[in-house]
C-alpha cells in the first residue's frame, strides 16, 4: 500500500475535481457541417422557487452574449429574455420567472411567416433568418408569449455569432451558437455561477438526461399549454 502525503492527497483531489464532468454534460458539440438532428430536443427547466424577483443575472448575461446593450431604450430595445412577476391576490403567493421564446414544437410564428424567415431547426430551436425577414411582424402578433422584438434602429456593437439588422424581427435563439459548441445558453451558465442555479438546460428527448428525468418525475408547467404549441421551456412552482 502506498502512503500519500497530505499535499499529494490535495493535489490528487484537485485533479479529480478538474477532470469531473461539467454540469451541462447533456450538450455535445455538433460536428462542423453536420445538420441539426431531430434526435435531440433542446429545452429548459426553470425552478421559480430559486428565482428571485430582484435578480436579473439571466437578463444581463443574455444582453452581453447577444450584444443587446446598445441603446438603453426599454420601448425599442431588443429583449430576448425578460423577468415576469406573478402574484395571486387570493393567496398572496408570488413568483418571478424568466420568459423568452418558448421554442415550441408547433410554433405559431413559423406558421404565419410569409417568407420562411421564421423557422424551426430539426432539434427544436426556433430561429429567424434575417436575410429573408421582411419585417412584417406577423410572427410578433402570432406569438402568445410576446417573445419577439423588432429592430427599429441601426444596430451597433454586434456579436459575430449574431448579425442583426434594422427592420427585422429577432428573439431568443437558445444561444444556438453555444449549443452547437457543446455549451449551455449564456443565461443558464450565468444563473449557475452568479445566482441560485434555477435554470437547467438539456435534451428533453434523451431519457437519460437530467432534464428529461426531472420532467418525468416532477410536476412541471408549460405556459399556455392549452394552445397545443408544445413549448420546450418548462417551469416548476407556478
Amino acid at each position: 500500500m502506498t502512503d500519500l502525503s497530505r499535499r499529494q492527497v490535495i493535489l490528487a483531489s484537485g485533479a479529480v475535481l478538474i477532470a469531473a464532468p461539467a454540469p451541462f454534460a447533456d450538450a455535445a458539440a455538433r460536428e462542423a457541417g453536420k445538420p441539426a438532428s431531430a434526435a435531440q430536443r433542446w429545452g429548459l427547466l426553470i425552478d421559480t422557487a430559486k428565482c428571485d424577483a430582484q435578480c436579473t443575472v439571466c437578463v444581463d448575461a443574455c444582453k452581453a452574449e447577444m450584444g443587446l446593450s446598445g441603446h438603453d431604450r426599454p420601448l425599442t430595445d431588443a429583449q430576448y429574455i425578460r423577468k415576469v412577476n406573478l402574484h395571486d391576490p387570493a393567496t398572496g403567493a408570488a413568483h418571478s420567472l424568466p420568459v423568452m421564446c418558448q421554442h415550441c414544437a408547433k410554433p405559431a410564428c413559423v406558421d404565419v411567416c410569409p417568407t420562411g424567415a421564421s423557422m424551426k431547426r430539426a432539434d427544436g430551436i426556433v430561429l429567424v433568418d434575417r436575410h429573408i425577414c421582411i419585417g412584417c411582424r406577423y410572427c410578433m402578433m402570432a406569438c402568445p408569449y410576446k417573445a419577439r422584438s423588432f429592430a427599429h434602429e441601426e444596430q451597433s456593437g454586434q456579436q459575430p455569432h449574431l448579425p442583426r439588422g434594422k427592420g427585422t424581427v429577432e428573439a431568443c435563439t437558445l444561444c444556438v451558437h453555444r449549443v452547437d459548441e457543446g455549451r449551455p445558453p449564456a443565461c443558464v451558465e450565468a444563473c449557475a455561477a452568479k445566482a441560485k442555479g434555477a435554470m437547467l438546460f438539456g435534451d428533453l428527448a434523451d431519457p437519460k438526461s437530467e432534464i428529461a428525468q426531472r420532467v418525468a418525475r416532477e410536476a412541471t408547467t408549460r405556459i399556455r399549454a392549452d394552445l397545443g404549441l408544445e413549448p420546450a421551456i418548462r417551469y416548476q412552482g407556478i
